[in-house]
């Protein structure tokens, strides 16, 4: 079941497992999903979406704050579903993810904190447009389950919002009733699957 969560990231979502070693898990790109969306012209929402990223998370149960994720976005992979328009998000110089000049975008955590039933704080290191700032995602751990398959599976969601000027995206212009084209704001959602490789 698809669930929308608010890019990142995520990704984060590691915390507080049962009963299990500290093992590591795979992002499962074909079942997880990083967007994020914009509001245009002040009336509206633009939506896109990152079709290509990685990640791993390290899940100490018995100890969560010792528990890490990392994860890296190509930035090259932007999909909002209009072809000039993500060229225009690519371009060199365009005042947005110029992503010749910065391929990837990234999260390493620093910190992880339970807050409450399967909730947790994930701070870690937020690196976009060639910008690294500290970034706090609130994380919703899903389950363990183990699917058909055989395969140890969790879930996790968060959403966050930030300002891409605070990263050197700015590209910017006002319309003549007031209001500008593209909000500062971009809210950022990810919902990863993360699985436990078998071993061989």
């Amino acid at each position: 079941m698809k669930r929308h969560v608010s890019l990142a990231g995520a990704l984060l979502l590691v915390v507080g497992l049962p009963a299990l070693a500290a093992d590591t898990f795979v992002v499962d790109k074909g079942h997880s999903e990083v967007g994020f969306q914009v509001t245009h012209l002040g009336i509206t929402k633009v939506r896109g979406r990152f079709n290509d990223f990685e990640g791993q998370i390290q899940v100490d149960a018995a100890k969560p704050d010792a528990s890490s994720v990392q994860f890296a976005i190509k930035a090259a992979s932007v999909d909002t579903g209009h072809q000039k328009r993500d060229a225009d998000l690519k371009a060199p110089g365009g005042g947005f993810f110029e992503s010749d000049k910065y391929p990837t975008i990234t999260f390493k955590s620093t910190k992880v904190e339970p807050k409450g039933k399967d909730l947790y704080n994930v701070t870690g290191d937020f690196t976009l447009h060639g910008v690294t700032k500290p970034l706090t995602l609130p994380v919703k751990a899903l389950g363990p389950i183990t699917d058909p398959w055989g395969n140890t599976k969790y879930g996790f969601e968060t959403e966050a919002t930030i300002n891409r000027k605070d990263y050197g995206m700015t590209w910017h212009e006002v319309m003549d009733a007031g209001g500008v084209v593209v909000s500062d704001e971009v809210k950022i959602t990810i919902q990863i699957e993360a699985a436990k490789p078998k071993a061989k």
